[in-house]
């Protein structure tokens, strides 16, 4: 999209979620529309917030840090979210700032942030990772490991609200997100995060809980 008032890209990303909600029989709020700021200054998040999104989407801890305590200062009720992959000994941090974390992978992240969040107090929603086309590159428990990894965070008592995926670029993603729904049912997950500026549509079709869209409400960087 290449319309530069934000706006009406968010009003055309809302029209877009309620007709693809209602070709699935889905309810128009049953999908959450995390709009993803990583790499935007906070001028550039200022407009979106105006306009009444209420729940972004950073990808490093650092970045988040610098950015939201001010505008969350001005803006009562915001919401924050970790899409980006976590290191553990940023677990910490992760907890004290973000109220959901859709990049928890591994056994030694779930116990960091059993640890912070035992310590803090605050226990934001967790989704895990999973590697959905199992690619080396990519971040995520691989589908043969994910039910022990979901043990293992049930155990710390970890909030697991759900999944999240990333599928293989350049490929349909139905399929991958049909994969996902299927595991999240099979082990009693509500929460699905997935699809992103491209593909949003089809996953709200196929249930997503939560969509992670960035360049369609921003527009490319650079």
């Amino acid at each position: 999209m290449h319309d530069s008032d934000p706006n009406h890209r968010l009003a055309q990303i809302c029209a877009a979620m309620a007709s693809a909600a209602a070709q699935a029989g889905r309810p128009t709020d049953a999908t959450m529309l995390i709009a993803v700021s990583k790499t935007h200054p906070a001028d550039a998040v200022r407009p979106l917030i105006a306009a009444g999104q209420r729940v972004f989407g950073e990808n490093r801890v650092q970045e988040a840090e610098q950015k939201w305590p001010a505008l969350c200062e001005e803006t009562p009720g915001l919401a924050l979210h970790l899409i980006g992959q976590l290191q553990s000994n940023k677990a910490e941090a992760a907890v004290a700032l973000f109220d959901a974390i859709h990049s928890v992978d591994r056994v030694s992240l779930v116990t960091a942030l059993a640890r912070a969040m035992d310590k803090s107090g605050r226990r934001p929603a967790c989704f895990l990772q999973v590697n959905i086309g199992d690619e080396p590159q990519k971040g995520g428990v691989p589908t043969a490991a994910l039910a022990a990894l979901i043990a293992q965070a049930r155990a710390a008592e970890l909030p697991v609200a759900g999944l999240m995926c990333i599928p293989p670029a350049m490929i349909e993603p139905a399929p991958y997100f049909a994969l996902l729904a299927k595991l999240a049912r099979d082990h009693g997950l509500a929460g699905l995060s997935m699809g992103m500026s491209s593909d949003y549509e089809t996953a709200i079709t196929i249930g997503a809980t939560h969509i992670r869209v960035g360049s369609a409400l921003f527009g490319e960087r650079g």
